[in-house]
């Protein structure tokens, strides 16, 4: 299941070691990649962060490091894809769960899906990959190319 995750991911949407303080910056980072790479419209950073401050992505996994999952509407996307950013340090999204209650993210996949089907389909792709500590672990620790696609194959 995870395999099919790496070829979602566009290689020039990966950015590991992030150093940053906000969600709003990670997101318009990963944003950036997917726009550069074709993926998405202008309007697309913008509409993630409305969305993810009305409906968030944060998912508290019970491990050393959580997960946040932002998206927007189709409407905002070119082509399917889904960017990916370690961050040095963690920053606060809110739980998709409970919004009142923050959660400290240290990973975060960006997805850019033009098929609300499609949406369902990959974040159970997504679920499927950080339920293993093992994966989220080899992530945080990926310092390559290479080691992503290691743990994602």
């Amino acid at each position: 299941m995870a395999e099919a995750l790496m070829n979602h991911i566009d290689p020039e949407a990966i950015v590991l070691g992030v150093d940053t303080d906000s969600r709003e910056a990670v997101i318009r980072l990963l944003a950036d990649k997917l726009k550069a790479a074709g993926y998405v419209k202008d309007s697309f950073a913008e509409a993630v962060l409305a969305r993810e401050a009305t409906m968030p992505t944060g998912l508290p996994l019970g491990h050393a490091v959580n997960v946040a999952v932002p998206h927007t509407d189709p409407d905002h996307v070119v082509k399917p894809g889904i960017a990916l950013a370690t961050l040095k340090n963690p920053v606060t999204f809110a739980n998709m769960e409970d919004p009142d209650e923050a959660v400290e993210v240290g990973l975060v996949f960006l997805m850019a899906l033009n098929d609300k089907d499609r949406q369902i389909e990959m974040l159970q792709e997504i679920m499927a990959t950080i339920q293993s500590e093992e994966a989220i672990s080899g992530l945080m620790q990926a310092s390559s190319l290479d080691d992503v696609a290691a743990v994602l194959k």
